[in-house]
This record gives structure tokens, sequence and C-alpha cells, in this order.
């Protein structure tokens, strides 16, 4: 096959390139105090900061990923200590394939259940991801034939990390973002395809689920979905962005990841299975199943008092809050984002130094934002990203959009 058009091929990691690029930035961020830093959560999204010389200061933060809220619920908290506590320790240091726990098992039941799907849990999505991918070039999910495996250019680091292993076994190749032209064209002239991306982005935007879906219909093409940014947060059951639009079984030609400690609030990474063919391969065969531990105890429990927690009407109430300060947050900044039902919002700055400094500055404010900038996003597009939670108040939301445009004319101010 031909070279495709806005594709890139056999390039998989140039380390030192992006250390040499970006270490004066990060190192920067870290001098400020913008990175890196360490605290103790306090109720809703308050945490207190230790600094360097010993005191404290309070903040609210923008930066945890727990977009319901659930990442310091007290049930689930109570669930990780009970668990250890019956079980009388933390792990059991042992391959998967010789004993597991039995509360382990009941997580992994009920999260089947609560998501319509064969769910195995990992200790984390990246060693999830690590599992699955290998699996999936080696042909066995596709009738013996190698699937060419396509990536999304923008899919997470935990997803591209692992393109050289992949490349083993069989062709990699990487699109342009959510590019179905390009997806197509590939499907066109290969017998088997494999497609790589997030539901929800980490820096924003989805993926097109239903033209994917298409796709799948016309040409056989094999879905990975690493939805680590979408789950709970939709979904009567909260099975997440990318399952909720499956609304019949995955079947066999759609795997989707995902993260139990972001919307789900608790700890590891799940795989959500269409057919016993790919659990029992997954059981057999997934390196980072067979020879890494288990999720922990305290994880499994906190896992399982989640799971209850999606069973109960509490699930959709959160679900309508963040909505609500998601919408809030759209009438007063106005972002690439905006509009969209998603919890992740990008303020563009654009210069590294600038966005590392608006930074500084709404941390001084009570305000913890993330500086985000190249190789996480594309150079010149550097931004603060914000997430958005259903234990922030509307005070606190207002509070930081005023902030931001605070942050921004002082930035322009400074530029002038």
């Amino acid at each position: 096959m031909s070279e495709q058009p806005n594709v890139s091929l056999n390039r998989f990691r140039n380390i030192a390139f992006v250390i040499d690029q970006t270490r004066s930035h990060f190192d920067h961020a870290y001098e400020l105090g913008v990175m890196g830093i360490y605290g103790r959560s306090l109720q809703g999204r308050h945490v207190l900061l230790r600094e360097k010389d010993g005191a404290q200061s309070r903040i609210v933060d923008f930066v945890r990923c727990s977009y319901l809220g659930l990442d310091n619920h007290p049930d689930i908290v109570s669930g990780a200590i009970s668990a250890i506590s019956d079980y009388g320790a933390l792990h059991w240091s042992t391959a998967r394939t010789r004993l597991n726990y039995g509360l382990l098992q009941e997580l992994e039941n009920q999260l089947s259940h609560l998501f319509r799907a064969r769910v195995i849990c990992f200790s984390n999505v990246m060693v999830t991801n690590m599992g699955a991918l290998p699996i999936i070039a080696s042909g066995h999910l596709t009738e013996g034939k190698k699937p060419v495996v396509v990536f999304d250019r923008e899919c997470h680091a935990s997803l591209q990390y692992h393109k050289a292993a992949i490349a083993d076994e069989t062709r990699v190749v990487t699109i342009r973002h959510n590019d179905v032209d390009a997806l197509e064209d590939i499907c066109k002239h290969e017998a088997c395809v494999a497609y790589v991306a997030d539901g929800v982005y980490s820096m924003g935007g989805e993926a097109p689920i239903n033209a994917l879906r298409d796709l799948q219909e016309r040409y056989g093409l094999f879905l990975y979905i690493d939805d680590a940014h979408g789950i709970s947060l939709f979904g009567a059951n909260g099975e997440g962005f990318a399952r909720a639009q499956f609304p019949d079984d995955l079947g066999d030609r759609t795997i989707i990841a995902a993260s139990l400690a972001k919307g789900f609030g608790a700890s590891g990474g799940i795989v959500m299975l269409g057919t016993a063919h790919q659990e029992n391969l997954f059981r057999r065969f997934a390196q980072s199943y067979v020879f890494t531990a288990a999720p922990n105890l305290a994880a499994v429990g906190a896992g399982l008092a989640s799971a209850s927690l999606h069973a109960s009407k509490e699930l959709s109430m959160r679900q309508k809050a963040l909505t609500e300060r998601i919408r809030f947050f759209d009438t007063k900044v106005a972002t690439p984002q905006q509009g969209n039902s998603l919890p992740i919002r990008m303020v563009p700055v654009g210069d590294e130094l600038s966005t590392i400094s608006q930074t500084k500055w709404l941390l001084d404010q009570g305000f913890y934002t993330s500086a985000t900038f190249f190789p996480t996003v594309a150079r010149g597009a550097a931004s603060l990203r914000i997430c958005l939670t259903a234990s922030h108040s509307l005070e606190e939301i207002e509070n930081i959009c005023r902030l931001l445009e605070v942050a921004s004319d002082r930035t322009k101010q400074a530029v002038a």
C-alpha cells in the first residue's frame, strides 16, 4: 500500500528531542511551584498545600479529574478501609493467573453488570493499554489477520507509548486528529484495520463515535477506545461517553478501556470486552495481567463502594450537577470547547512562559489550574486546563472565571 495523505509512518518515540525542547519550561514551572506540589485533600475541591517554608495555604483545585467529585466521598474512603481490614492485607504478591482476591471477582462482576460488558480490572489504565494493544496487534481478535493499527495523533500518551511494542507485531500508522476521511481511505486499502483513540480527550474534545461506528459497519473496523476521561459522566449506570453510544452488546470488534481513578472516584483501570473469546485471551496472554499484581485491596474496596453509588440515584444527581457547572462556566468564559457536554476546558494563552506565569498568579490568588504546553499540546498552543467537577460551587467557578479574565489582561499588558 502506498503512503496515505496526511499520514505519518514509523515514528514512535523521540524522547531525547522532547527533553531538549521542553526541559526549560518544565524546570521553570517546577521552580515557580506550579508543578510537582504537595497538599492534603479537604472537603469539596479544597486542598491544603504545604509550602517550602513550612507554611500552609488553602486553595481551590481545578486540576484533579474527579469530575463527579467522588474521590473523597466518605463511602468510597470507607470501602477502601473496610477491604483492607476484612482481608488483613494490602495486596497478594502473586500472579493473577494463580490466585486472586474474592473481592476482585466481586468488583469485576458488578462492573460487568453496570457497563454491560465483560470487565477485567487492572492497576491503572496505562497498564490496561499495555496488556490490550499487543493482543489486538497479534491478529487473534481479528480472525487471524494482523490489523494495521492506526493511532489518532492526539490520543493519550498512555496509548502512544506502546506504538513501538505494537510495531513488533504489525504495521503502525498515525493520522491527524479525528480524521475520519484518512481512516476510511486506509480501510479501503487494507484487509484489516484497528483504530486507537480516546473517547474524551484529556485536552478537550471527543472522538466521533457515530462516524467510527459507521466505518465499523461498512469495513469491519476494529475499535479500541480509551475512555478514561468519559467514564461515569454519561449513561444511566455511568458506563461512559463511549460505551453509552453502543446501545447493544460491544460485539467482537469494539474494546473500551477506562480509568477507575477519574470520574469513577476510586483507583485502577478496566477493559470492557464483548466476547468470552476476548476475555479468555486477556486473562491468559495480556502481559500486564499475567505478570503484574492485581489492584490492591484498598483500590478494590473503593471500587466496590463506587459501583454501589453508580447503581444509586446519587449518580444522576452528580451528573446533573456537573452539567449545570459546565454550562455556567461557558456563560462566563469562551473556550474552543464551549457548548460541549464535557468537563474539560482549555483557555488558550499561546506562549509557554506566559501560561506558566498565569498559572502562578492564579495559584497565588487561591486557584490551581494546569499549565499545559508542548509536548502535551502543540507548539504555540499553550493553555490553562480547567477541570470542572460536580463538587465545585457556582461561586468558586464564578471566581475563577473572573480571575481568568484578569490573568489574560495582565499578560496582554506585559506583552505591550
